[in-house]
């Protein structure tokens, strides 16, 4: 296996079939998320103002330990922190999409959705001085008409569905599911780099009453990281060159004991042999032919 980045050989893991990668993103809600919601009362505004206070405990972290990361930033959050945003690209991590203000695009109807998206990339691209490569739709969810909108306005790669774990595959044209079965869309020029709820932090730590019920989150973010640990051990024992995607919330990660459980399950997972990318790097793995999360079980 090759550094992405250098082109030097790496040392395969002891025990791991081929190696893999770990893909660390954020997504950067701040208050995109409470205005989704309608939460706009003084303290769900709080705790989206938290994420901001998070961010620089975050990079110092992965700084220290060298770690480049994705960050899915919507355009909203962008406009509101504008220098938070553009430190995150001068210290080379990547800036992606995640909607303007934290919307549902599977909500929204076609020309919506096209509106939404112009105007995430304006307000990225205004405050970075580059467009985005890659996307994530909020609350995880495309719409029909979403890959081909991504494809349109050049983006390489999305990182919202769930089709796979280890291995990153191509976006299709939408499927046609009835009573009779599916027809499977057509490849369309997108890659998709799947997610999971269960490599979130939201659903294990946040708290959250809405009208709708309770999310009772405040567990044990080592109950978390040691699920993520087991995910990243049977990958490297089962597959060539996986990779491993999981998701953090600034607001949510950012806590004192959370923010110290992150460091140690950073350091275990370095101590696997696996190489930390960004989630463009697993684009460009693929688009120079690699072959990412085979299976071949021991």
């Amino acid at each position: 296996m090759r550094n992405p980045d250098t082109g030097t050989a790496r040392t395969r893991p002891s025990g791991a079939q081929g190696g893999g990668y770990v893909c660390v993103t954020f997504d950067f809600d701040a208050l995109s998320s409470w205005m989704a919601r309608g939460m706009l009362t003084a303290t769900p505004r709080s705790r989206g103002e938290f994420a901001a206070v998070a961010v620089p405990r975050l990079l110092h972290i992965l700084e220290a330990r060298g770690i480049p990361t994705t960050w899915f930033v919507p355009g909203h959050t962008a406009l509101t922190f504008p220098e938070l945003t553009r430190e995150l690209a001068g210290r080379r991590h990547e800036v992606a999409v995640h909607g303007h203000a934290h919307e549902n695009v599977a909500a929204l109807e076609p020309a919506e959705e096209r509106a939404v998206l112009q105007r995430s990339l304006d307000a990225l691209q205004e405050v970075t001085g580059e467009l985005p490569r890659g996307f994530r739709a909020p609350a995880w969810d495309l719409s029909d008409a979403s890959v081909g909108l991504l494809v349109e306005h050049g983006l390489r790669y999305d990182s919202s569905l769930m089709g796979h774990d280890y291995a990153p595959y191509p976006c299709r044209t939408p499927d046609v599911l009835d009573e009779a079965g599916v027809r499977w869309g057509e490849p369309a020029g997108l890659l998709e780099i799947p997610v999971a709820w269960s490599l979130d932090d939201f659903p294990y730590l946040e708290f959250l009453r809405t009208p709708s019920g309770l999310m009772p989150g405040l567990r044990d973010p080592g109950e978390m990281f040691a699920n993520w640990t087991a995910d990243l051990d049977y990958m490297l024992r089962d597959f060539d060159h996986g990779v491993l995607t999981v998701t953090m919330h600034p607001e949510v990660i950012g806590r004192g004991h959370r923010l110290l459980a992150l460091e140690r399950w950073l350091d275990e997972v370095a101590s696997r042999g696996v190489e930390f990318v960004t989630c463009e790097q697993v684009a460009d793995l693929v688009a120079a032919g690699a072959e990412l999360g085979r299976y071949r079980p021991v």
